[in-house]
This record gives C-alpha cells, sequence and structure tokens, in this order.
C-alpha cells in the first residue's frame, strides 16, 4: 500500500464525512437507504476497494455520530437506530439539558468506535478457522438467519409465512427476464431488488397518495415548531472521556462490547435490550437518561461497525444484519463484488484494517468535532433548507438508474413490484431484516423444491 493509496483513503473518508454529516442530522433518513445505494455505486464506478472500504466506514461513523443531534433538538430521530433514544433524550430537553444530551449521546458514539474495532478483529480471527465451513452452507444460513430474524419481529406468523412467497417473488423476476433474453442466464440481479426492499416503505408510502380517499384523510400537520437552545461553547477539541462520566464511559464501553459480541442479532433490538439493562436500577430521571443515551448511542456504534468488520474479515459473506443491509455494497455489487470476490477476497486483513482505522479516524476528527461545537448551528441549516423530500427523490432516483443498469426498463418496474410488496410486508410488522435474508437465500432455498 503505497502513498497514494493512503491519501486517496483520507479523501474518501473525508468525503464521507462531509456528507453524511450532514445526511446524519437530516430526520427520518434511513441508514440502508442512505448507505447502501452510494456504497454499490462507488463500486460499479470501479473505484479501489481502499477507498470504498474508508469511505463506508467514515460515513458509517459520521452518520451514528450526528443522527442523534435531531433527537436532542426536536425529538426527531436522524436514522432508525437513534429511534430508541427519543424517550431519553427528552427528559434531558425537558430539563433543559439537549446540548448535554448531545455531547453524550456524541461521546458514547466515539467510545463504541474504539471499542467495536479492536473487538471485531478479535472475534474475527476466533471466527476464521470455521469460514471455509460457513461459506459452503451460505444458503442454508441465509434460510435458517431469515426464520431466525423472523421470530424476533413484532408480526412472527407472518414473517414466518412470507419466506417462500417472497423467494419465488425474486426468483421469478429473474427467470423473467432470462427468458425473454433482457439479460443471460449467468447474470444474476441483485442490487435493484436489493435496493427495492431498502425503498419499499418509502414506495409503499408513496403510492397509497395516488389514492384520493385515503389523501384526504390523512391529516394536515401544517409546520412545526421547533425550538432551539444555544449550546454552551468549549475550548480546544473535546475530550469525550470528560464529556462523560467514569460510570457513563464504563457502561458506554460495556455496552459497545455486548454489541460487538452479538453483531449476528438485530441491532435496534440489542440496542434497546442492552440500553434499558445497563440503566433500569437508576432512579434520577436526569441520571438514567444521560446514562442510556450515552450507552445506546456507543452500542449502536458498535453493533454497526462490527456486523460489516466480522463477515468481511471471517468469511465474505454478509451474515449479519448490518452486513445485507447498508455495507451489502461491499459484500455484492455485481459484476464488481460478487460472493465468490469482494473485499474479503481483495484485501488481507490488515489492509481492512488500515481502511477502516483510517475512515473511522478521519470521520470521529472531523464530524466529533463538528457535532459538539456546531451541531445547533449546522442542525438549524438542515432543518430550514434540506428538505427530507429532496434527500428520498436523490436516493430513489440512484435506484432507478441502478435498476435500469441491472436489466434495463422492464427491470425498473420489477423494482417497484419488490418495492410495494416490500413495504406491504414492512407496514404489517417484517423488517428489513428478514426480507434480505430471503433475498440472499432464495436460489438455495427454491432448489429444495
Amino acid at each position: 500500500m503505497d502513498a497514494m493509496v493512503i491519501m486517496q483513503m483520507i479523501l474518501a473518508a473525508v468525503s464521507g464525512a462531509v456528507l453524511y454529516t450532514l445526511i446524519g442530522i437530516a430526520p427520518g433518513t434511513d441508514e440502508t437507504a442512505v448507505l447502501a445505494p452510494v456504497t454499490i455505486a462507488l463500486a460499479l464506478l470501479g473505484l479501489s476497494p481502499y477507498v470504498i472500504l474508508a469511505f463506508f466506514f467514515s460515513a458509517i461513523v459520521a452518520k451514528k455520530l450526528t443522527d442523534s443531534i435531531p433527537v436532542a433538538v426536536a425529538g426527531i430521530p436522524g436514522g432508525v437506530m437513534a429511534a430508541p433514544m427519543v424517550e431519553h433524550a427528552m427528559i434531558l430537553k425537558q430539563h433543559g439539558l439537549p446540548d448535554v444530551s448531545i455531547r453524550k449521546m456524541a461521546s458514547g458514539s466515539v467510545i463504541g468506535t474504539l471499542v467495536s474495532i479492536p473487538t471485531s478483529l478479535l472475534i474475527a480471527y476466533l471466527i476464521l478457522p470455521v469460514a471455509d465451513i460457513l461459506s459452503n452452507y451460505a444458503g442454508l444460513i441465509f434460510t435458517l438467519g431469515a426464520v431466525f430474524l423472523a421470530l424476533l419481529t413484532r408480526n412472527k406468523l407472518l414473517s414466518l409465512a412470507m419466506i417462500i412467497p417472497f423467494a419465488i417473488l425474486i426468483m421469478g423476476l429473474r427467470h423473467l427476464y432470462w427468458g425473454l433474453g433482457i439479460i443471460p442466464e449467468e447474470t444474476n440481479v441483485f442490487v435493484s431488488f436489493f435496493l427495492g426492499i431498502t425503498i419499499g416503505p418509502i414506495a409503499f408510502t408513496l403510492f397509497e397518495l395516488l389514492n384520493k380517499k385515503l389523501r384526504k384523510e390523512m391529516p394536515l400537520l401544517g409546520k412545526k415548531e421547533i425550538e432551539m437552545k444555544k449550546q454552551k461553547k468549549l475550548n480546544g477539541f473535546p475530550n469525550p472521556f470528560k464529556i462523560l462520566t467514569k460510570k457513563e464511559s464504563l457502561t458506554s464501553a460495556l455496552g459497545s462490547l455486548f454489541g460487538s459480541l452479538t453483531f449476528f442479532l438485530t441491532p435496534v433490538g440489542m440496542t434497546v435490550f442492552w440500553g434499558e439493562i445497563m440503566t433500569r436500577h437508576i432512579k434520577d430521571p436526569v441520571q438514567r437518561a444521560s446514562r442510556a443515551i450515552s450507552t445506546m448511542d456507543g452500542l449502536t456504534n458498535a453493533t454497526y461497525i462490527s456486523g460489516t468488520l466480522i463477515p468481511l474479515i471471517a468469511i465474505g459473506l454478509p451474515l449479519s444484519p448490518m452486513a445485507i443491509g447498508p455495507a451489502a455494497g461491499l459484500f455484492n455489487a455485481p459484476p464488481v463484488f460478487t460472493p465468490e470476490n469482494n473485499i474479503h477476497h481483495m484485501l488481507t486483513i490488515s489492509e481492512i484494517m488500515m481502511a477502516t482505522i483510517i475512515g473511522a479516524a478521519v470521520a470521529l476528527g472531523i464530524t466529533f468535532f463538528v457535532t459538539i461545537k456546531y451541531s445547533t448551528q449546522i442542525c438549524a441549516v438542515v432543518f430550514k433548507y434540506i428538505p427530507h423530500e429532496a434527500l428520498i427523490g436523490l436516493f430513489a432516483g440512484l435506484v432507478v438508474m441502478l435498476a435500469y443498469m441491472d436489466a434495463g426498463i422492464l427491470n425498473i418496474f420489477g423494482t417497484i413490484l419488490i418495492a410495494l410488496v416490500a413495504g406491504l410486508l414492512y407496514r404489517n410488522g417484517v423488517n428489513y431484516g428478514v426480507m434480505f435474508m430471503v433475498l440472499y437465500a432464495a436460489p438455495w432455498l427454491l432448489e429444495l423444491f
């Protein structure tokens, strides 16, 4: 790895940190929807795997550092993973401490990053001896993963019942394209189907608006007034271990460790589970809220980093909710990355770690500083000038473009079909993880019949 490659990784990491600092603050941006399409697009553009990896880890760290800002300021989660922190952040806001809330969450995020990277490397080394066995049974593992995640959802019966029908839909569209000669039989449509699932809830909601009766019944909320409290100024570069108390630092580190160990489980579920376990004994509401948000934010960062790094280093297959969601482009972005030839196969463990450390370090250096110093000002700009609809439109347009690249005009409608079915299922309690697992398991699953 020469100096030029390292410089490219640093520039990519800076770009990822700046871009996802702004995106993270925008309310309601789903991690998979805003990370997966960009990662896949970068892979298809032919960028170096070093650059893609550094960009991705910088983006995910920056996104996780900033998506808690709208939670503290307005009670609106910047992403799915920030949702469990809303209640605790609102308690601090009621006590006039939104600035403290931002600093606690950002500091917990830093600890989560620092703990999860070495922990992930250690876990990956422990898994390496059985990596080949796991790879040989990938189809079975994905199917079992779909069943396991289905049992963790709020609608278990529907999640289990949809596994085979959803696999038939995916393989049916692929065989349709092969039969019509749109793509060669050895070509596997994956990217657009993956992104169709990703935008499913948004697509389903947008198509619902075509129903005039339903549209008229929707409440008109008008403008929401958001009051922002100016933060107290801090001198020098902020120290997360001084912002957090010793107990908050300890529970953030422990939560990050547990989150890394349970990388194969749903990140939201683990955030709520470990966060509540570690704070439920605290009686004072302010102390409990402070401990909870710092612990949960560290845990979310850890689950995202470990959920990407461990499968990437040890197996080369996306065997975690994070790897089959936001990080999917690192494992499968055909024809550049495939399950048989992706970043796991192209880079050594030391190269993967180098790109990860550069990406995470740049994001921490830029985004943590900005979050602590200027979060309120940036939040005001984003809320005022960057509509949520603009971000949705941007990523929807990217999905349409990638669907066309995958299999032409017909596949745009095929992707819409996948999105509508996925959106309906999501609306009724089937989470992303189950559908993504079925997407990977579909070829093996239907061979059983």
